[in-house]
């Protein structure tokens, strides 16, 4: 089976987001434009992993003024809809790649599925012919505003979670929780 890759030129929406219940819910990233809708599994520590990356990536071209005054001057909005339907998962993500194409004057990301043992990097198109198996791959040119949005979304749908037990730092279930420096006592 030949390497499925989806290139969204022109993002439309660049979102994160969860199904399911606090505990047991499933992280997707979102991505929609004239190429259509990809929607791809990632872990939780991947949003925020992406969203911190992302944060200081914005910071670093503010500061360092290698975007366009009109890049950086755009306004992002609050994204509360919620995900796109159908979810229909692509893959689930095994590398996250992020570099900043002064040219476009975009973010490009790029999202690789899980793959074999020994795929431990970002397969270029011409290495993925080499591999029978080559794991999909799923690119976007974002706008400094949407990455902007994505980091905000991103904090506040991780942060949705289970709360944090005040003395272990553990996430406490619904049916409670067995607190390890209370040897066990339930509170």
């Amino acid at each position: 089976m030949s390497r499925i890759t989806v290139h969204h030129a022109s993002v439309d929406r660049f979102t994160t987001g969860t199904v399911g219940v606090p505990g047991e819910r499933t992280f997707f990233i979102q991505i929609r434009s004239s190429a259509g809708l990809s929607s791809m599994v990632v872990e939780k520590s991947q949003v925020q992993a992406l969203a911190e990356r992302l944060r200081s990536l914005v910071r670093e071209l503010r500061s360092s003024q290698t975007a366009s005054l009109d890049e950086i001057s755009v306004l992002h909005v609050k994204d509360i809809e919620s995900l796109d339907f159908p979810i229909d998962e692509d893959f689930r993500v095994g590398i996250l790649a992020i570099s900043w194409d002064e040219a476009d004057q975009r973010i490009l990301l790029q999202l690789q599925a899980m793959g074999d043992e020994q795929i431990v990097d970002l397969l270029d198109d011409e290495e993925a012919l080499q591999i029978e198996d080559a794991p999909d791959l799923v690119t976007a040119h974002l706008r400094i505003h949407q990455a902007r949005t994505f980091i905000d979304r991103a904090d506040s749908v991780v942060n949705a979670g289970r709360q944090v037990c005040p003395f272990c730092g553990l996430p406490i279930n619904n049916d409670g929780h067995l607190c390890p420096r209370a040897n066990g006592y339930r509170r």
